[in-house]
């Protein structure tokens, strides 16, 4: 999952970039309105967390602008102030969801994960995927091989995530590692490559029935079903 951060209070935007990428997020920030417009004629993102004041262009200005620009990425205003009128206005402008400063992270991980079943299509309910025995609650991101509780890093689960949303389709390198790590990172040629291994460790050694399968010269596949 995608995340830009658009929030000009540099400190508060390392926060929230560092809490996210340890929940297991691909996560950019942005400073400015001009900055963000920049980042998303570039990088398909799937959440934006857009503050209201913002130098250059104001956060309405740059949520309207992305509208206009066919930007299908799910957005959370952020802003300090609580009137009805600014949530309406922000909601208008093509937002999807408010959250008013300060805010605790465990309500802001909330929005996200909502936002993130809403664009999905998923019901709010729904928090369980399944393929064949390993399943994963998407609400207290535990993993599960029968009975086996699995013990993945942030970034682990992310890929499992990306493949287990998408089970049978073949993932390319570059979708994983665009969809888990940030524009520094993902360039890294091995990188989706180590992490498949990790899993493959976790989730697939120690049990009979494999899930994991690569696909030479296109990617990896979560499959219940034997071969590739």
């Amino acid at each position: 999952m995608r995340i830009l951060i658009v929030e000009d209070q540099v400190k508060l935007a390392a926060y929230l970039k560092q809490a996210l990428t340890e929940q297991g997020y691909a996560v950019d920030a942005a400073h400015t309105g001009r900055e963000a417009l920049a980042w998303a004629e570039v990088v398909a993102f799937d959440l934006i967390v857009l503050d209201i004041m913002l130098p250059e262009l104001d956060g309405l200005t740059v949520c309207r602008m992305l509208r206009g620009r066919g930007c299908q990425a799910a957005i959370l205003m952020l802003t300090a102030r609580n009137a009805v009128d600014d949530r309406v206005t922000g909601l208008d402008a093509g937002a999807d969801d408010y959250l008013v400063k300060p805010f605790e992270l465990k309500e802001l991980l909330a929005r996200l994960r909502a936002l993130t079943r809403r664009q999905a299509g998923q019901p709010a309910g729904r928090n369980l995927l399944q393929v064949a025995d390993l399943t994963m609650d998407t609400r207290t991101r535990r993993v599960m091989r029968g009975e086996t509780l699995i013990d993945l890093t942030s970034k682990e689960y992310a890929v499992l995530e990306c493949l287990i949303r998408e089970p049978e389709r073949i993932l390319s390198r570059t979708e994983i590692a665009e969809a888990v790590w940030n524009y520094d990172v993902y360039n890294q040629s091995n990188v989706v490559d180590v992490y498949i291994r990790n899993l493959r460790r976790k989730i697939d050694d120690p049990f009979e029935h494999k899930l994991i399968f690569t696909v030479r010269g296109a990617g990896y596949r979560l499959s219940a079903q034997d071969g590739t």
